[in-house]
């Protein structure tokens, strides 16, 4: 490009005005570059000169937020960083070769099962890609795609944050884990009527717990919740001991819990509606090829069936 017609601010700036956008503040975004708040601060008001026209509103007690002015430019911004990035990347590489940095979000209680085979040999087949691994919830997830914070996401269908594009991996319906000691362990199926009035133990992260919920919900019913827990493990653990029973979708190959009690999975009769596993990434943006690679190599895995 002619140097005369060079842009006048440089990506630094845009990136300063992105992550001060992201993070609603500008301590919070000085805090995430490791730069001081007075370095964004200045960033982007250097930016809004060059503009010639206010991109944000900045108030002390109620952090930062983009004018509309300012909303469309970060979106385009988001657009040329991504871009500049991909060319220093491809520059890196020989021809063909995929290279650079993959950022994999992903639910805790999905990653046993979704993350080994990318790590093991979808890194095995690119080694000059960076695969970062992120767990996390479904509401700390919320936004993290759309910003470009991750890449790409594996999560379960019935609760995804945002517009993002979507495929679906496979399917799974839920059924009900018991102690192997259970009365019930020895059915061929369990209604939700046979342990509605019994103890619960709820793995209560979402969107998990309020997909638990609404199964009896459709059914009229309401559940005794005797526990809650976050852990998945933990959750088994006291299925196992026979302080209750639980609802999961997860299907680990092992049938005993930490502690060594054996448990049981049960189908739900009547058949209750799967639950989709998906892989996402932005409709912001057209995603690199390392990251379309990383798509259609999870599509092509042939994941456990139900």
């Amino acid at each position: 490009m002619d140097a005369v017609n060079a842009p006048g601010f440089t990506l630094r700036q845009l990136a300063y005005l992105i992550a001060a956008a992201d993070a609603g503040t500008i301590a919070a975004a000085a805090t995430r570059l490791h730069v001081s708040p007075s370095a964004v601060s200045d960033a982007i008001t250097e930016l809004e000169r060059i503009i010639g026209e206010a991109l944000t509103v900045r108030r002390r007690a109620h952090g930062l937020s983009l004018t509309p002015a300012g909303a469309g430019f970060v979106e385009r911004a988001r657009t040329l960083l991504t871009a500049s990035r991909e060319l220093e990347t491809a520059l890196q590489g020989s021809h063909g070769e995929l290279v650079g940095p993959i950022v994999i979000g992903c639910y805790p209680t999905l990653a046993p099962t979704i993350l080994p085979p990318l790590l093991d040999e979808f890194g095995s087949a690119h080694p000059r890609v960076e695969l970062e691994i992120v767990e996390t919830t479904h509401d700390a997830l919320e936004g993290r795609i759309e910003s470009g914070d991750i890449d790409i996401a594996f999560v379960y269908d019935t609760l995804v944050p945002g517009q993002p594009r979507r495929r679906k991996l496979f399917e799974f319906p839920a059924h009900v884990l018991l102690a192997s000691s259970d009365p019930l362990a020895a059915a061929d199926t369990v209604t939700l009527e046979d342990v509605v009035n019994r103890n619960l133990i709820l793995f209560d992260a979402p969107p998990s717990s309020e997909h638990t919920l609404s199964l009896f919900a459709a059914r009229g019913l309401r559940p005794r919740i005797r526990h809650r827990t976050t852990s998945f493990e933990a959750a088994r653990t006291l299925i196992g001991r026979g302080l209750g029973y639980g609802i999961f979708v997860q299907r680990p190959a092992n049938t005993a819990t930490y502690e060594g009690y054996p448990v049981v999975m049960k189908e739900i009769s009547p058949a209750v509606p799967p639950v989709g596993i998906d892989v996402i990434w932005s409709a912001l943006a057209t995603p690199p090829p390392r990251v379309r690679a990383l798509i259609d190599f999870a599509q092509s895995i042939p994941w456990p069936a139900p």
